[in-house]
């Protein structure tokens, strides 16, 4: 079975109205649909676009009130997966629950269904300057492809919860992400290539590209979008399907072979998952 996925490195600039937002969002569906992808992913922080918008008094808007557009972000999203039979990842949108924000990538299915996961790990100016609140719980998404995890960003420098996502089921882990530079861009970049190999799964991952002038915190974005493979003979030697070019608005698109992730993880040269030894340390269910 394969499934074709598409990452988009979205390109971020000021904007005036959600209707902005919305017809850029649809050009990049548009474009994916007519590669006849199946699974599309947005970067982390997709809507802090809309704090560009301003107040009208020429100042941005601020990360509290990005939850004040929720509705129109749904409502966008669910229209555009029924329409192109789609399921649709659309980075991440801050919410707020319970009085508190959380950054939380949105899983949105042909069907109309939504699925969401809040980032686990929350970085220093996520909890320092914007006041986000880490999510409580991973969460594995059932597909007419599989199972599938979402883990935004910083997330994926974590082994520990993709050892989990991997032990439940996951295949294939969507990582939408904003990096600011080149160093935050290789961290997320390296470790999602060491949690392929470990893990014999495939790693779609995608960032922000351009800039918010007006919006402190996203003044600055260093992308790139790459489908990642695990290292063995049948994928590519580098463990990339797909990459784009750095810091360009544009999309990338590849076939996921689950097969053949099925096979290697069978008679690879290597078999980190099987050969991983909990006799010496734990495994994630202890």
């Amino acid at each position: 079975m394969k499934l074709r996925v598409s990452a988009v490195q979205y390109h971020l600039h000021t904007i005036h109205t959600f209707d902005e937002f919305a017809d850029q969002a649809e050009h990049y569906i548009k474009t994916a649909a007519e590669f006849g992808t199946e699974f599309i992913l947005f970067p982390e922080f997709l809507t802090t676009q809309l704090l560009s918008i301003g107040d009208g008094q020429g100042k941005a808007l601020e990360i509290g009130d990005l939850p004040d557009f929720s509705e129109q972000y749904r409502e966008l999203f669910i229209r555009l997966a029924a329409r192109e039979n789609m399921h649709i990842i659309a980075g991440t949108h801050v919410i707020r629950r319970n009085g508190k924000l959380y950054n939380t990538a949105h899983l949105f299915y042909p069907d109309g269904r939504v699925a969401e996961q809040a980032k686990l790990h929350i970085t220093p100016t996520e909890v320092d300057e914007w006041n986000i609140t880490p999510g409580e719980g991973l969460e594995i998404f059932e597909t007419e492809k599989g199972k599938i995890a979402m883990l935004t960003c910083y997330d994926i420098e974590f082994p520990e919860i993709v050892r989990m996502a991997r032990a439940k089921g996951a295949n294939v882990i969507f990582s939408p992400s904003c990096t600011d530079d080149r160093h935050g861009f290789y961290r997320v970049r390296y470790t999602s290539h060491a949690r392929a190999v470990e893990n014999e799964v495939y790693v779609v991952s995608t960032g922000t590209v351009g800039a918010l002038q007006t919006v402190d915190f996203m003044r600055a974005n260093f992308g790139q979008a790459a489908v990642i493979t695990p290292n063995d003979i049948p994928f590519p030697p580098r463990g990339i399907l797909a990459e784009g070019e750095i810091n360009q608005d544009m999309i990338v698109t590849a076939d996921l072979d689950l097969d053949l992730l099925e096979q290697v993880r069978k008679k690879g040269s290597v078999s980190t998952w099987r050969d991983r030894r909990t006799d010496l340390y734990p495994d994630w269910k202890a």
